[in-house]
């Protein structure tokens, strides 16, 4: 029998996808919200495609705020963004 592969969706663009192809962004524990390339960080998650388009349509829709059912800090989406084009993975 084949291996399950979990799937999530992302807040962009609202297509169901392997949760290995997405970036993580996670709200932690004490509040802070990151990326997490690898998907081992403690905290709520939530899924966005490594695509800047599915960002800001997540941005424009206010998914994230949805999700972590939070507000957004000025600045997380900026710094997302810049993350995602830096692609790292140590936030």
């Amino acid at each position: 029998m084949p291996k399950k592969i979990p799937m999530r969706q992302c807040l962009g663009c609202r297509e169901m996808k392997p949760k290995k192809e997405l970036i993580r962004v996670v709200k932690s524990p004490e509040g802070e919200i990151s990326l997490d390339f690898k998907g081992k960080k403690p905290g709520r998650g939530a899924y966005v495609c490594p695509n800047p388009e599915c960002l800001k349509k997540a941005r424009k829709a206010r998914a994230l705020e949805r999700a972590f059912s939070a507000p957004m800090p000025d600045g997380v989406y900026d710094a997302l963004e810049a993350q995602m084009q830096a692609g790292d993975g140590d936030g």
